[in-house]
């Protein structure tokens, strides 16, 4: 479905941006992706996309919540591999705690990560996607950002900040051919779900109607469809990957 195409996936040697990368490269893109400090883990992930898929794969160290740092990936990204057709904005964290007790620092650092990475990657790539006529921008949300969470008003203030700047973005650059859209994953099963206890985890997944957690191939599936053709006339949506958890 990507055939001779790249991507660039922010945050991708774990979890969901791990889970995209290798859904995409299975379908024939071309693969650039950001990580934040393991650089053997990114060499590892570099090779094993190259070496299962046959694609160009190439990884950078970069911090997606500077904005000088996001030109400059963006420059070299380009160079690397000549045109960049879709942009995922995946890098996300959590600093979670109650608003009573929640750190300036704590609000900030999810922000920055989460939100400004999102503005800072998109501006870096614009004239690039403006001057191909195309491209398909992908952001991160959660469906936090639509329902609020206790604990997390950071996390779930900068999911929601997300949407709102997939749809104005979607509105600024449709006479462009230029399309962004949102995915909002409920809860999806990865390495930081795991160290959840047991009983937590079958407390959320007995309010999913579909009686599970997601994985990331299902986030993965989502965004394979936003990226491709097959979505062409698709644009300042947000679907939710999350087992009827939204209705």
């Amino acid at each position: 479905m990507l055939n001779g195409k790249s991507a660039l996936i922010t945050g991708a040697t774990r979890g969901i941006g791990k889970g995209i990368a290798e859904t995409f490269a299975k379908n024939g893109c071309n693969i650039a992706f950001t990580f934040a400090s393991s650089v053997e883990k990114a060499k590892a992930f570099e090779a094993e996309l190259t070496e299962k898929y046959g694609v160009k794969a190439k990884g950078y160290q970069s911090n997606a919540a500077d904005f000088t740092q996001s030109e400059e990936l963006a420059k070299n990204v380009i160079a690397d591999f000549d045109r960049i057709d879709i942009l995922i904005n995946n890098a996300g964290i959590t600093r979670d705690g109650l608003m009573l007790r929640m750190s300036e620092e704590q609000w900030d650092e999810v922000i920055n990560t989460n939100l400004k990475s999102a503005f800072n990657l998109t501006k870096s790539f614009l004239r690039h996607f403006m001057g191909n006529k195309a491209g398909s921008i992908i952001n991160m949300t959660s469906v936090v950002g639509v329902t609020g969470n206790a604990g997390q008003a950071n996390y779930a203030a900068s999911k929601a900040g997300m949407i709102g700047f997939t749809k104005s973005i979607a509105k600024e650059l449709g006479s462009r051919s230029i399309r962004c859209n949102a995915v909002a994953p409920g809860f999806i099963e990865t390495e930081m779900t795991e160290a959840l206890d047991a009983e937590v985890r079958k407390g959320w997944t007995d309010t999913i109607p579909l009686k599970r957690g997601g994985s990331p191939e299902d986030v993965a599936n989502t965004c394979l469809f936003l990226a491709s053709d097959m979505s062409a006339y698709i644009t300042g949506q947000t679907l939710s990957v999350c087992g009827g958890m939204l209705m």
